[in-house]
């Protein structure tokens, strides 16, 4: 738990305390015409925050590592010994407008009072634990509660009444232990009455998908009422996904939840996907600069399109596939505290998945 500090008064004490207090509110009052004038490009379609490219900007990252008590070793990159700062200067830039700026304090002015869940696997650790950083680092010193359990996390920045929690599922969907074994129900969703109530809900789901032999968790895969020892993953992955649209549309109600989907996150183990076959991830310190992604398109991504286009009720497709394919350089590799060997899946912290959340942001407050 933290708790406020406070220093001891002193006659200039008033004099900062408007001065302070009026340029916080210069700041938000810039932020909401930036956010009127994103809305106006929404409606014309001009914009598309997830095509452009990664810049260089000498004011990343957007928080210090040493100063954001909820990063999790594996993700701590600096803390474990990555040697290279230019990973964490990359500023994504899109092509046709600008995202806004993150405002912590406008964030919890904004969500006041509100519960905000993060769904799926350890890549929404990853997210969940970005924005809780880029909050912290506007109010460090305001009083928060972190709760840690098996499969769920909840943090709550108390003055505000915002919480932040995380519900930990690899697939969305059920996973059972019965008499016959771990058995992954391609279509059951019971685990879902825990996320109801939200006032927004961010889902992700993909990596556990592909999962083969000691590290995958299940030993049949359950449709219909037919057990299979295996099936095409894709195909189980479309299964699930369609699951999982159907308890949107059966149990969101879109006046009080928001409900957004982070996209595929791609891996780097492979450097055949941006033309060096003998390399991966390890010692990357550049984004990849070329004009198209020789890696193509995941599946995973069709697939999801295509799920995302049947649904009924309205869902915000955070489209980060493209723009996370060009960050070969954002993993933390070797320096990933209790990840041992070569970490190509995770990000480090600070790093991409906080563009991920100005994405998030940007979309939040201007739909």
């Amino acid at each position: 738990m933290g708790f406020t500090s406070r220093g001891n008064p002193s006659f200039l004490f008033f004099f900062f305390f408007f001065l302070c207090l009026s340029t916080v509110s210069a700041y938000i009052n810039n932020t909401s015409s930036n956010n009127e004038e994103v809305r106006r490009e929404l409606a014309s379609g001009r914009c598309n925050w997830f095509r452009g490219n990664w810049v260089y900007d000498v004011k990343y990252p957007l928080y210090d590592p040493y100063k954001c008590p909820f990063i999790d070793p594996q993700f701590n990159c600096k803390k474990y010994g990555r040697p290279d700062n230019a990973y964490l200067k990359y500023r994504w830039q899109p092509s046709s407008c600008s995202l806004p700026r993150f405002n912590g304090l406008y964030f919890l002015r904004r969500m006041r009072g509100k519960k905000i869940m993060f769904v799926g696997d350890s890549l929404s650790t990853n997210m969940w634990q970005s924005l809780a950083c880029l909050i912290h680092s506007w109010v460090p010193n305001t009083r928060y509660t972190l709760i840690r359990q098996k499969g769920l996390a909840s943090l709550t920045f108390e003055e505000y009444g915002v919480t932040l929690l995380l519900y930990r599922t690899q697939f969305l969907v059920d996973l059972n232990v019965e008499k016959v074994g771990r058995v992954l129900k391609l279509d059951s969703i019971k685990q879902g009455n825990m996320w109801r109530g939200m006032d927004v809900l961010i889902f992700n789901s993909w990596h556990w998908w592909t999962h083969t032999e000691h590290i995958q968790p299940w030993d049949y895969m359950e449709d219909g009422n037919r057990l299979y020892k295996d099936m095409n993953r894709l195909v189980a992955f479309y299964k699930g996904m369609t699951t999982w649209a159907r308890w949107v549309n059966a149990y969101v109600d879109p006046s009080k939840t928001k409900v957004f989907f982070n996209g595929v996150s791609p891996t780097h183990y492979e450097g055949k996907d941006w033309g060096e076959p003998m390399n991966s991830c390890r010692s990357q310190t550049q984004p990849f600069y070329g004009r198209k992604y020789p890696g193509g398109t995941p599946m995973a991504w069709v697939i999801l399109n295509k799920v995302m286009r049947r649904l009924k009720k309205p869902v915000h497709w955070l489209d980060i596939t493209g723009l996370s394919q060009l960050r070969k350089d954002a993993h933390p590799s070797a320096f990933s505290g209790n990840h041992p060997g070569n970490d190509c899946s995770h990000w480090c912290l600070p790093g991409l998945p906080d563009t991920w959340n100005l994405l998030f942001y940007s979309t939040l407050f201007s739909s």
